[in-house]
């Protein structure tokens, strides 16, 4: 692919990305340009607009807007892990500093997630964090966690070879699953961090992260041991580790599921699993 092609298809990205935060205007700095490899263009003159006439964004911007942090940057085109991972801490710099639901109000930490940003083979997504992650600022680091490492393992890789991530990034109260308003708040982050990343196949863990990446009505139950796609990615959804947890005979088909993933990949099943 071209860096021409390169440069349009992240344009494109960038359009997209604004337009589903409901953002009208996108301005391009000379920064931003530079960073895409699109030369900056000369300067225009503004033309007033008719007196007596407001601007036509001042109109349709809500009233809200200017009490809410600017959505994540869209991810620019990652050429080195350097740049993958500038992309990722801004992300999360831009969680960080979100309130658009009250769990801003009641977190302690926001939890971005971690790993490999450099085309993992797999992005694991839950559906948010719990008390411990809430404290240390980790995904998946409690006892559902510990399973989780289990099962990456059981599939021959470690925890830094594979990205860990949830649909939101803040802890509700109670550990109680997120609202739809809270994941529809907090998706973009995910889909930013995904299209950075560029993992090459996702698995949901539980009813909630399926819910939230692939709007799925369907039980959990139907839903895993089926391939499907998120932006041309092959995705897996299966249950949740902790749900695992509390149903150890599930954990035969959550295996089966994983060796699925294996499978699709080109892997090997490990002889121990």
């Amino acid at each position: 692919m071209s860096d021409w092609t390169d440069t349009i298809d992240a344009l494109i990205d960038y359009l997209r990305f604004q337009q589903e935060n409901g953002t009208r205007d996108a301005p391009f700095s000379s920064d931003l340009l530079k960073k895409l490899g699109v030369a900056a263009p000369p300067p225009v003159a503004t033309v007033p607009p008719p007196a007596g006439l407001p601007p036509a964004a001042a109109e349709r911007r809500p009233a809200t807007a200017d009490h809410q942090p600017p959505p994540p940057l869209p991810p620019l085109p990652a050429q080195s892990p350097a740049h993958r991972c500038a992309a990722l801490d801004r992300i999360a710099e831009q969680a960080a500093a979100c309130s658009r639901c009250p769990l801003a109000q009641s977190r302690t930490r926001v939890v971005p997630g971690q790993g490999n940003p450099n085309s993992p083979e797999i992005l694991f997504i839950g559906e948010a964090p719990g008390q411990d992650e809430d404290a240390q600022g980790l995904a998946f680091v409690g006892r559902a966690g510990q399973l989780l490492t289990k099962m990456i393992e059981a599939m021959g890789y470690s925890r830094d070879e594979v990205f860990i991530a949830n649909i939101c990034k803040c802890r509700p109260p109670d550990n109680r699953p997120p609202s739809p308003e809270e994941m529809q708040a907090c998706i973009p982050f995910l889909q930013a961090q995904i299209a950075v990343i560029k993992p090459k196949v996702i698995v949901t863990l539980g009813a909630t992260a399926a819910k939230g990446l692939l709007n799925a009505q369907t039980a959990i139950s139907k839903l895993r041991g089926h391939w499907t796609l998120y932006n041309d990615i092959p995705l897996m959804p299966t249950f949740h580790p902790a749900y695992l947890l509390r149903f150890p005979p599930a954990k035969h088909d959550a295996w089966s599921d994983l060796k699925s993933v294996l499978k699709r990949l080109g892997k090997p099943v490990p002889k121990h699993g």
